[in-house]
């Protein structure tokens, strides 16, 4: 070896990637240079004059209206809802319309309806009743559906109509011009469905122990579709999945109920010194300005109207909402019902919850104030909370609609609950009431892009959760959570940008995998300052408006000043997986003797691996001085808070062996390397996903650091890249993603020396050993 070759050999160390790239580029036909991070281009709709190429809706951007009087009765004895209402449709498009497509969402329930056959179904062992009634879906669903007995002019001309299973078409007598409005009436009824048997969102649910039923009234009234500049009507069938698609309006709406029901709604009460004793009223007035939830109906009365019904006295509550796109109440003489202002970003609204007493425990402690933290959270991320309510309503379930929605959180008789059944509940209603921001405002099509509400919102869901505690048990958002599904076999995933109707593993890729996605883009690839402005003015060019994907996507990258194409391409069209793996590390020296190459040996540890998303989350949370809600408002830390924890095991050193130098050269002239070491780390991409290189390096006194390297790093060879490292002291160790932020499916292959994750016995014998 002379000299000429040593010069030579440290000039490939720091410059040789240009040529070795191209080489790679020209030797290897099958690596498909550039498919990656090749623009999006015809994958997105042309930009035009109502959506721009920048994401912003267009100087001729335009969207329908559908204004709504309804008339409701609620037939507690039958089990049936009546109804009456007069549609004000205005046609702000360029378009001349020759008749309406409405919504009749209570057909998924016939039991003639196509859906309820687009599922294969197989005889279970041991089989229940359940799945019996649910082979024998005629006889358990006769009765139900929507019964339209009459649509008329205002006149009470009868209009011609069409009902296509879950869509009816309203011929119009004269053809609707540009700018002009059209008022019809429509009365229908429906059977009630009992929604703990046989599903769905609206119905009933019956207590036996005292005889009452709580009902949730959603979807209940024929409603528009939605006309729009890229896709004409949207008047896809509802089956139950993908959710809907609805223009915004003003809605006047009365609700007949039994006397003694409560009633919950979309928008505010008109008419409270009717329906309230006098006693309720004014704790209601309490409530308006107090900080602390203020029962307005309580527990007590809750009580004595269960055990004193009123079946045959009525009362009429009246409820206005402007600028909503939806409708929906709850009605039940169980609810208790309790209420305090939020001012968030100096604008008051009203927060408030509605539960039976099998949820009081939960409910009266957490239940408002956690409705008061979203709405705080999502307002700072997003845009301001424009409406003057939001409610949680326990009904043992999760759905969401304008101002309003249904959630969970049952406790045991004795009043008690364990702590997966609280965080569970703060989270459904941390998630439900985060809808009214995405899809109530910023009002995405759900019936085609399920990701577009439930992954923005299921990401705004995390920052929620991380906010209400530093330790909140968050099940998505951190990356590694999501790895699990990201690494099934090809034939069981489907890209996020799949029609809600056709996913296969539904919570996974409408919920968790694009939440992941945006957690992924704030904190690794954007970081916060760029990623959380173009969020927001996502949500303020949208708000109120009909967005798309493009519109989101374009968005993003035009208010960040980042090309995030090559992350929409894999992260949202695709279904490869993250798996970068380090293959191998070749380390030198440079000395008063020449070079030295450090040769590695096989060295493996067993490491256990922490749980290090949330730990880089916390820090960067602290960090930011960000203040949690159970440290500002101590009630809401209940015994489970106070419970000590065994912590984890900690990762332990590694370290490696060296070899001598190879041969002794004069390096007289290198001595400005001397003391430097010179790290070749060899990767590979085995998922076919680009993300960035994350390296932690430990040094061999102790100290560590972390160093990122772009995606970029992939364009000229998406499969492979050796890149050279240049440190001032000796490594130990070398770990890829140590905080596990970018989903990697493998971490066997992500650390130098080899790190051993504890098979499953080893973490059961190490548990096993500790009992005692």
């Amino acid at each position: 070896m002379t000299k000429k070759w040593l010069r030579g050999a440290l000039t490939l160390v720091v410059f040789s990637q240009v040529g070795v790239w191209g080489q790679n580029i020209q030797n290897n036909p099958t690596s498909n240079h550039g498919n990656k991070f090749e623009q999006l281009g015809t994958i997105l709709p042309d930009a035009n004059t109502y959506r721009t190429a920048s994401g912003a809706p267009g100087h001729q951007y335009w969207q329908q209206r559908a204004d709504y009087v309804i008339e409701a009765t609620l037939n507690e004895k039958d089990l049936r809802l009546e109804g009456k209402e007069t549609i004000t449709y205005t046609n702000n498009s360029p378009d001349v319309l020759t008749y309406l497509w409405l919504q009749l969402d209570e057909n998924q329930h016939s039991p003639n309806a196509e859906s309820n056959n687009f599922d294969g179904s197989k005889v279970s062992k041991p089989i229940t009743s359940s799945d019996l009634d649910r082979l024998d879906y005629k006889r358990m669903l006769d009765g139900y559906g929507v019964n339209i007995l009459s649509v008329t002019d205002l006149y009470g001309k009868k209009l011609p109509y069409t009902i296509n299973q879950t869509m009816m078409r309203v011929d119009l007598p004269v053809p609707m011009k540009p700018g002009t409005k059209y008022s019809f009436k429509v009365e229908w009824n429906y059977k009630i469905p009992e929604r703990m048997k046989i599903g769905g969102r609206g119905g009933y649910e019956f207590f036996p122990e005292d005889g009452n039923s709580l009902f949730t009234i959603t979807q209940w009234f024929p409603r528009m579709c939605v006309y729009s500049d890229y896709q004409g009507w949207n008047h896809k069938q509802f089956t139950g999945r993908g959710e809907f698609s609805l223009p915004f309006g003003n809605y006047s709406v009365t609700m007949n109920v039994p006397a003694d029901h409560v009633v919950c709604a979309t928008g505010t009460l008109q008419n409270a010194s009717e329906v309230l004793t006098p006693a309720q009223l004014t704790r209601w007035t309490q409530a308006q300005n107090s900080l602390e939830p203020v029962e307005v109906v309580t527990l007590e009365e809750a009580k004595q109207r269960e055990k004193n019904p009123e079946k045959e006295k009525r009362k009429i509550w009246k409820y206005n909402a402007e600028n909503v796109r939806d409708f929906a109440w709850g009605s039940s003489r169980k609810f208790i019902w309790d209420a305090m202002k939020n001012e968030a970003l100096g604008k008051k609204t009203m927060c408030m919850s509605y539960y039976p007493k099998e949820a009081y425990t939960l409910y009266r402690r957490y239940s408002t104030k956690v409705v008061s933290h979203t709405i705080n959270v999502y307002s700072k991320f997003t845009i301001p909370y424009p409406y003057p309510v939001a409610i949680s309503v326990e009904a043992s379930n999760g759905m969401e609609y304008p101002m309003i929605c249904f959630n969970y959180g049952r406790t045991n008789e004795d009043g008690t609950y364990s702590e997966r059944i609280k965080y569970g509940m703060i989270s459904v209603i941390i998630h439900e009431v985060g809808h009214n921001f995405f899809p109530m405002i910023i009002n995405s099509d759900e019936r085609n892009w399920s990701w577009m509400d439930e992954g923005l919102n299921t990401f705004v869901q995390f920052l929620a959760e991380q906010e209400f505690d530093n330790n909140y048990p968050s099940s998505r958002g951190p990356a590694h959570k999501i790895a699990s599904y990201m690494s099934l076999p090809p034939d069981q995933l489907e890209p996020i940008m799949t029609n809600s109707e056709n996913i296969n593993n539904f919570g996974a890729n409408a919920y968790g995998k694009p939440a992941t996605a945006l957690n992924v883009l704030r904190e690794t690839i954007m970081g916060r300052e760029l990623f959380d402005h173009a969020f927001k003015e996502y949500a303020r060019r949208w708000a109120f408006k009909h967005p798309s994907p493009a519109d989101f996507f374009r968005t993003m990258e035009d208010a960040s000043g980042v090309d995030l194409d090559w992350f929409w391409r894999g992260w949202f069209f695709d279904i490869q997986p993250v798996d970068i793996s380090l293959d191998s590390v070749k380390a030198f020296v440079v000395n008063e003797r020449g070079v030295v190459d450090t040769k590695v040996d096989s060295v493996m540890s067993r490491v256990p691996k922490e749980d290090s998303f949330e730990f880089i989350s916390k820090i960067r949370n602290r960090e930011s001085g960000m203040k949690f809600l159970v440290d500002i408002d101590t009630t809401l830390r209940d015994y489970h808070y106070y419970t000590v924890k065994e912590a984890g095991p900690k990762p332990q050193k590694v370290g490696r062996s060296q070899a001598d130098f190879l041969e002794n050269l004069d390096a007289e002239s290198f001595k400005n390397y001397e003391g430097k070491f010179y790290y070749e780390l060899s990767f590979t991409n085995k998922g076919g996903l680009v993300m960035p290189i994350i390296i932690k390096w430990t040094f061999a006194d102790g100290t560590e650091e972390i160093e990122r390297i772009n995606a970029y790093i992939w364009r000229k060879n998406e499969k492979n890249v050796v890149k050279t490292f240049v440190k001032n002291k000796e490594v130990v160790n070398i770990q890829v993603d140590p905080y596990r932020e970018t989903a990697d499916i493998d971490e066997s292959n992500n650390s130098w020396p080899k790190v051993l994750s504890p098979s499953k016995f080893e973490i059961f014998k190490s548990k096993s050993s500790g009992r005692r």
